[in-house]
């Protein structure tokens, strides 16, 4: 006779066989039409895929996410969300959706749609794991970190999963992508429920999120993929380095100190002096 801990890990492991299969299936499927729109020329290297799992097992997912009280907050000029990192405090299904993405079968039919090879994803979710956004919540444009935790590996990849149902795009909290830079209008993509977005992040991509005017809440499942290699030809090395908006020309310019003098400490510090962002086991 099995114990009920027996029982809770032989569900554990369906319920990420289940995510795992499903997302296998759907990429596969529609993996060369993601890879032509992923390497469209002159923008922001980027696709998505509606649908991607489920809608009943999407709707748990959303279900599982804490209470923004339960959440880090992260709130200054340059941001305004909720993160949650450390897994072991929150509903399983979390963990479960979050290394799905991390299967290497995932990982290696990510790499195929976006022909960038030897792709590694990231056990320690190093900036990744779950955002909470609400009313009021906002990114502003930035360049991710150019490296993983140690600075062994270059981030290449950002896989953003969103999970809200009936989210609008006039409710705000969607993808702004700025390919031509912040003197041209931006290209958003909708943080639309059960979809996934994959784009590129490398020393150009400047994205953002838009502000939420809605009383409600915006819920991303979000990995990071590493690689020994850059995606452009050469070596660099920034810390996650944000701008003011277009209009934001106070802000810009704190902004832009902010990044120039936490890049140096970086210079000096390899892990610099906060606490970094990532899952302790």
């Amino acid at each position: 006779m099995r114990s009920n801990q027996e029982d809770m890990y032989l569900d554990n492991a369906t319920l990420n066989n289940r995510y795992v299969e499903s997302l296998l299936s759907k990429l596969e499927y529609h993996k060369l039409e993601l890879h032509k729109e992923f390497k469209i020329p002159q923008r922001i290297n980027s696709c998505y895929l509606d649908n991607l799992l489920d809608e009943e097992d999407t709707r748990k997912i959303y279900a599982s996410f804490p209470e923004h009280q339960e959440m880090l907050l992260l709130k200054d000029l340059r941001e305004y969300k909720y993160v949650g990192i450390q897994l072991n405090k929150y509903h399983p299904i979390l963990s479960k959706i979050i290394y799905a993405f991390q299967d290497r079968r995932v990982v290696k039919i990510i790499s195929e749609i976006t022909g960038i090879k030897n792709l590694f994803a990231d056990e320690y979710l190093y900036a990744a794991g779950f955002s909470l956004m609400k009313k009021d919540c906002f990114l502003n444009p930035h360049l991710d970190n150019s490296h993983d935790k140690d600075r062994d590996r270059y981030r290449v990849l950002n896989l953003l999963y969103y999970v809200t149902p009936d989210w609008h795009q006039e409710y705000g909290g969607n993808l702004e992508l700025w390919d031509r830079g912040l003197k041209q209008p931006c290209r958003t993509i909708h943080s639309k429920f059960n979809r996934l977005v994959i784009m590129v992040t490398n020393k150009s991509s400047l994205h953002s999120v838009s502000k939420i005017d809605y009383p409600g809440q915006r819920c991303c499942v979000s990995n990071y993929y590493f690689s020994p290699q850059p995606v452009d030809d050469h070596e660099y090395f920034h810390v996650t380095s944000f701008r003011g908006r277009p209009k934001e020309k106070v802000r810009d310019l704190i902004l832009q100190g902010d990044a120039i003098l936490r890049n140096g400490i970086r210079k000096i510090f390899k892990h610099g002096i906060k606490k970094p962002h990532f899952y302790r086991k």
